[in-house]
């Protein structure tokens, strides 16, 4: 395989992020190309929900009618504390629907809608760094192939945005940083044949307890996705001040035998695997003159249900207009990703801090869990199911508690 020499924007990391953001660029009429160190189609470590949020950036893409070919769900059903509520998906300018797809046919679709939108896109090329050049960056080097011995080629781009994942080693090789004294994640994955693949609600567990019975700060899930089965995995919250004292996926297998009989689970789990997770834009040194950090890479992943494909999804759709408007992605792009998340993610990650001191969250679920109308809105809140567009009490008070809480923080997010 060749690269090509030169491109005006070049994009690395075909997740959902890169590549909303290679198809939104090629619409535009950009010279885009996408890269990936894997080989599509690849599997990614994640819970594969699709909260209406997330389904809302699908739409803009065009993707609706695909989508619906899969599982629609019509909310959460919420176990804990001796009590099971049927939440729904509140609507308003959101859809009132979710969905899941694994993330080895969603990434890899699309991947094919990137190019379909005119951008070229090549896998199996590692971004091994950047050259640089005034401040600037010039190209990234590539290693082609597998193997230590595989040739090392350069691309020279105008524009780089980065969505190269949680890790992101290439955000490094940038001076990105991730601040570990807000809230992180530690989460695991599998995959098991269920008897309710087809069931039209997401479930989560929230009050998660190990094999000694003591509560965690995290819950369980298990998602349908239609096919004969579902989504099972655990995650837990952690400080650097508490940091997580659990073995991730001898906790999803005992989660698991806790839920065969009532979810119909056949046979062993399979496909494990686990993942740490910055959340709530932890991290630092998201942009530089002519580059930026979207998706996973910038921290995009919500502290109170660890979701972020939604985010992935709306950070390509956003680089993509700053890149049509802005020469200087430096400041410009930290304040991007501040406007849009900073009030969400200071007060979720306040919140989901609080989770993790020892007994708040025994003493407070089972109160929670009596109240339809409280766990409404913290389906809601959770989610961050909430748009500039809502004007309702609830969206105002997410709103004003944000804004509290940003005026509070020792370092905002993606400062």
């Amino acid at each position: 395989m060749t690269l090509p020499t030169s491109v005006d924007v070049l994009v690395v990391g075909a997740g959902p992020a890169g590549s909303s953001a290679a198809a939104w660029l090629a619409r535009a009429g950009k010279d885009v190309l996408l890269t990936d160190a894997a080989t599509f189609p690849r599997d990614k470590t994640c819970g594969d929900g699709l909260t209406p949020r997330a389904v809302a950036e699908l739409v803009r893409l065009g993707l609706e009618d695909w989508l619906r070919t899969h599982t629609v769900n019509q909310g959460l059903r919420a176990h804990g504390f001796g009590q099971t509520l049927h939440l729904r998906w509140p609507g308003g300018s959101l859809p009132d629907w979710g969905s899941a797809v694994p993330r080895t046919e969603l990434d890899d679709h699309l991947r094919t809608v990137a190019v379909k939108s005119g951008a070229a896109a090549q896998d199996a090329v590692r971004a091994l760094d950047a050259v640089m050049e005034g401040g600037r960056v010039r190209g990234v080097r590539f290693r082609v192939g597998r193997g230590d011995d595989a040739p090392v080629e350069t691309v020279l781009c105008r524009r780089l945005v980065i969505a190269d994942g949680v890790r992101s080693p290439l955000g490094k090789a940038l001076g990105r940083e991730w601040h570990r004294d807000t809230v992180y994640g530690v989460a695991g994955r599998s995959y098991v044949a269920s008897d309710r693949s087809d069931d039209p609600w997401i479930s989560s567990h929230l009050e998660l307890r190990d094999e000694k019975g003591a509560a965690l700060a995290g819950y369980g899930w298990i998602f349908p996705l239609g096919n004969g089965e579902v989504n099972l995995g655990a995650g837990t919250l952690a400080t650097a001040r508490r940091p997580a004292d659990v073995a991730i996926k001898p906790l999803m297998r005992h989660y698991a035998e806790q839920c065969r009989e009532g979810f119909g689970l056949h046979g062993e789990l399979r496909a494990q695997t686990s993942a740490l997770l910055p959340m709530g834009g932890a991290v630092s040194g998201v942009a530089g003159p002519n580059w930026a950090l979207i998706g996973d890479a910038a921290g995009c992943v919500n502290p109170l249900n660890g979701e972020g494909i939604d985010y992935g999804l709306e950070t390509g759709r956003l680089i993509a207009d700053v890149l049509a408007e802005h020469d200087d992605l430096s400041a410009v792009w930290p304040q991007v990703l501040r406007r849009h998340y900073g009030e969400a993610f200071s007060v979720a990650r306040r919140l989901a801090g609080l989770v993790t001191v020892p007994r708040l969250l025994p003493a407070l679920g089972p109160v929670g869990m009596r109240s339809q109308l409280l766990m409404r809105l913290a389906l809601r809140w959770m989610g961050n199911l909430v748009t500039d567009e809502d004007r309702d009490a609830a969206a105002r008070v997410w709103r004003w508690a944000g804004r509290r809480s940003l005026n509070l923080d020792h370092r905002a997010p993606f400062a």
